[in-house]
Parts: structure tokens; sequence; C-alpha cells
């Protein structure tokens, strides 16, 4: 079969070619649509639960929330791992998949699982957290005044300003980019109104905590009246308890007396602005700050993802009022386009190298044309294999190709090739098209098990990599496989593209001279061989010494470390 591979890539040129140009758009066309990051996410496959209390202690929230719903989770089907932690006014439930569960039948398991939950205290509900992994910040910002007030009460009412900016218009603004996960606010002070009884007024009129609570609950509710009609038209009879300023808090009724006297909030405590207890602090430059935080959703495009929110924060940038900014301070398609200009500059670097190495060695531009042009087309190949396979283009899966080894096998070819072709041009000049096919099409069947068995070689030994599983699955395995389909990719073209091109542009009065350089490299290599072969039992001697000496201290390495790396402490 590969033997009828050559001859058709031989004789229908115009077919091999054609087909070239079709691969070429479609691997562009991948390439713009490939997942691109810097490093590949590690990230488990997890659901996390999480449970906010405030005011509870960790031990409180161990015994009354953690325990209660990790006991629910426990028997979920295809869960790895369940683990929790409890923190003072926050509940963690963290639920570890199998990497082949899909993440949103995942999350379907465990909202199933919590709405089994019985027991727990009055008001408190579990929430899933959002879709996204360890690596989903991509996006951070910091919404400041342009003129920072010195004063501390000043301060503190821009810093209540700017959490009221975030969390009404900058935030909601956001979560409709496309890929886009959560919004995470951090440092600033929600606007509070706290409400501070008195307690010699408390116990003066008889009224608790709880009925201050019950009536300022009671007094904002807006609550329907039916309907009134006159004169053909409706009226909606409505009774509004929303409250508008601190003046109508201070004037909610609490209690009546016996002499009809109505207590309310004014009579036994003071209302005033105040500031939400909180357990951190974002600073900028620093000064206290309010800092957002972007999370992308689970296996979207860190790069696109990336640049929408930063067209939309430029956007945002121009809505805010003239005392604001909006400043950021990081974005993920920075890191990546630094990594793709660091592998884009590998690939160009190592691609003119071989150019001029295969040139000085061949002697011939353009059978090093033919033998470049494999490394860009196997590149292509390759990422249309990761397109397919759900593999991101990032510094380990694209950063570790060897340009070397993937036209190992076209140079074989093109060199073979090239002898045969000198061979039957003798003192000729030319050579009929006819007979320049049949020598192409009989060097590369010579010569292909010797350029295809190189790389299969290569590819067996990648093969271990896919027995690898979690994290170092997921570090390695695309490393692997965008080798494999790179060392594919060449030998297909090796066996299909590059006899046609020989045969195309190796023109029959070409001229075919040896380099001085692989002359002298041919006379040294001759006399390195000559030597060795004279001296065969010493050299044999020496490499099972050497042999010998390598097992030995393998295993007294093996001996000291292994006791270690299984015990978790090397």
């Amino acid at each position: 079969m590969v033997n009828g591979i050559i001859k058709l890539s031989v004789r229908h040129k115009a077919i091999v070619f054609f087909v070239t140009a079709l691969l070429i758009v479609y691997g562009l066309f991948s390439f713009k649509t490939l997942p691109i990051d810097a490093v590949p996410d590690i990230t488990n496959n997890q659901v996390q639960i999480n449970t906010a209390v405030a005011g509870w202690s960790a031990e409180e929230m161990e015994k009354a929330v953690t325990f209660p719903v990790e006991s629910v989770m426990r028997g979920i089907p295809d869960a790895k791992e369940i683990r929790s932690l409890s923190r003072h006014g926050l509940s963690q439930i963290t639920v570890i998949f199998d990497d082949r569960v899909d993440i949103y039948r995942a999350r379907q398991l465990v909202s199933e699982r919590l709405s089994y939950i019985a027991g727990l205290p009055p008001g408190i509900t579990p929430q899933l957290g959002p879709i996204s992994t360890g690596l989903g910040e991509i996006y951070h910002y910091v919404l400041e005044f342009k003129e920072i007030a010195e004063e501390p009460e000043a301060r503190f009412k821009q810093l209540v300003e700017l959490r009221t900016m975030q969390n009404w218009f900058v935030k909601p603004r956001l979560a409709g980019v496309q890929g886009i996960a959560e919004i995470n606010t951090t440092g600033g002070f929600e606007r509070q109104i706290h409400i501070v009884p008195d307690p010699r007024k408390l116990a003066r009129y008889g009224i608790s905590f709880a009925d201050i609570k019950s009536a300022v609950l009671d007094s904002t509710q807006n609550i329907g009246g039916g309907y009134i009609e006159q004169d053909a038209e409706q009226f909606v009879v409505q009774a509004v308890g929303f409250l508008r300023s601190e003046n109508d808090i201070l004037n909610i009724p609490i209690k009546s007396l016996q002499n009809l006297q109505i207590i309310s909030i004014k009579d036994v405590a003071r209302v005033m602005a105040g500031k939400e207890i909180r357990h951190g602090e974002a600073t900028y430059n620093g000064r206290p700050a309010l800092l957002g935080t972007v999370m992308m959703m689970t296996g979207e495009n860190s790069r696109a993802v990336a640049e929408r929110t930063d067209a939309k924060i430029k956007e945002i940038a121009g809505d805010l009022p003239d005392s604001m900014e909006i400043i950021p301070l990081y974005s993920r398609s920075d890191l990546v386009n630094a990594t793709i200009k660091t592998v884009w500059q590998n690939v160009t670097m190592g691609a003119f190298l071989v150019i001029i190495a295969l040139f000085l060695l061949v002697g011939n531009i353009r059978a090093a044309f033919i033998t470049a042009l494999t490394i860009p087309l196997a590149l292509l190949m390759t990422i249309i294999g990761m397109k397919h396979l759900g593999i991101s283009g990032n510094l380990m899966s694209l950063g570790a190709l060897d340009l070397g080894l993937i036209i190992d096998g076209v140079v074989i070819v093109v060199d073979h090739c090239m002898r045969k072709i000198k061979a039957k041009l003798g003192s000729r000049k030319s050579i009929p098209a006819e007979e320049m096919d049949n020598i192409v099409i009989e060097a590369t069947t010579e010569i292909r098990k010797a350029a295809g068995f190189g790389q299969l070689i290569l590819i067996v030994v990648f093969l271990p990599l896919f027995a690898l599983v979690g994290i170092e699955a997921k570090t390695f395995q695309p490393m692997a496989t965008a080798f494999i389909l790179a060392l594919l990719g060449a030998l297909v073209l090796s066996l299909t593209l590059a006899p046609a091109l020989i045969a195309y542009l190796l023109k029959s009065n070409a001229e075919f001279r040896e380099t001085k350089i692989m002359a002298f490299l041919e006379r040294g290599y001759r006399k390195i061989l000559e030597l060795v072969l004279s001296q065969a039992r010493t050299v044999i001697t020496a490499a099972v010494v050497l042999a010998l000496i390598g097992i030995i201290l393998f295993t007294k390495l093996g001996a000291e470390f292994l006791p270690q790396l299984k015990e978790g402490t090397l």
C-alpha cells in the first residue's frame, strides 16, 4: 500500500499539490481557532460547594454545615475524592470527579445531592462554585478615584462608592462577556446602614433584638392591594415599604404601649452608616483600593476571553464618572502572546538553522527547500490534530517539538533520491520526465523502511507517557500527543509531497556536486570507522565495562532513593 501511495504521489503531482494547498488553508483556520494558553491546565475535575455564614466560628461551621453537606456527598457516582475546609464564616466542600466526567454532569449530580440535605440551620443555603479552574484568573483590574482623598473619613466614603460602582455598574456589564464564569471583588466597603440599639432603652420598653429585626423586615416589603376601577381606568393599589433614607428607618414602629404610645427605632437605637466586617484588603501602590478579578469558564480560549474582557473594560472606562478610572493590572492575553512569540521565535530560528545546515551539507538549494518545507506543513498537521483532540497550544505542547527529528525522514528520502538521480544522470545533460519519475519512485521505495522506521521508533518512545494519570497525564500527554502528531505528519509528507517535489523541482540538469563539508566529514568518518574495525575487540571490551559501571551506579542510586520516593520524602 505504501508503494502505491508513493507511485500515486509522483505520477499525479497536481493532486498532491492541491491537497497540500487545502492542508495549508485548513491548518491556518485551525490555528486561528486553536485554544492558546501559556501552560496546560492541570486542575482536576472538581465541583466546589461554598456556604457563607457571617460570624460563625470554624468549629460551628464544621459541625452545623460542613459535616452534613460532606456526608450527603459520599457515594456520589464517579467521585474520586471529597475534601472539606471549615473557616471563620466559610464552609467549602470540594468533590473531585474522574477526568472523563463532563463538568456539567458532575455539577448536576452535586445539585441533586444538595436537595437531599436535611438539618441545616434556617436561612443557610449551600451554593456551587463557579465553573472555573485554578488557572481561571485571566484579568485583574483596579477601580479607583483619580484624586484620592487623604482624610480617613473621606477615603472611607470613596471606598464605599467604588464598591457600589463595582457591584451595580462594572460587574453586571462584565458578566455578559462570553467565556467569563465569575467576577470576584476584593477591597472597598459595601454600603451598609447599621442600627445600634441602646440596651437600657430596650430594657425600659421591654423590647428585644428580635423585635427590632422583625419590625425592620416587616416594614421593608411592598404589598399589593388589588385594584380600583374608575372611569374605565384601572388603578393598582400597592403599599410601598421600601426604605429611601435613614429617617425612614428611624420612624419604623416597633411596639405599641398600653398608653397608646408608639415606640419607634429612633426611641431605642441609633441609625448610622457603617461597614462590613472583613478579613482581608486589596491595596494598589500601598493604598487601600478595589480589585476586580475575572474568572474564565473551564475549557474556554484564555487569550480570546482575555481580549474580549479587555475590550469591555475599555468600553466601561469610557462610561465611568469623570472622577473615577479603571486600571488594568494583568491580562492573560499578554502572557499568552509572549508565549506564542517565544514558540514562534524558537520555531523560526530552528527552521532557519535547519535550512542553512541542509544547504551547507547538501549543496542544493532546492533540496534544502524541499526538506525545510516539511517543518511548517508538519506543524500545520499537528495543529489540525490538536484542534480535533481538544489540546491547547502552549509551551509544553508546541514548545517541545524538535524540528531536527521532524525532518529526519525527509532528509533520508531527499538524500537517497539525489544519489540515485546523480548515478542515473552520468554524463548525460538531461533525463526525460518519465524516467525521472521512475527514479524517484524507485529511490523512495527503497529507502521508505529506513525513513519510516526511525520515526516509528521515536513514536514508540513517547507511548509510555499515555499510561500516566492525574496531574502527570495533564502535564506530559499534550506534549507527547503533539510530538507524535508532528512525526506522523512528517512521515506522511516524506512519502507523498517530498517525492512529488523532488521529481518536479530537481531537474535533470541540476548540479549534484558533493560539498566540501560533506567530503571532509566523510573522510573523517571513514578513518574513524577503519580504526574501530581494526580495534574491534578493544572497543567491545570498553563498551561492556562502561555498561557494567552504568548498571552498578543505577542499582546503587535506585537502592538509595527508591524508599524515599515511595514514602514521598524525596
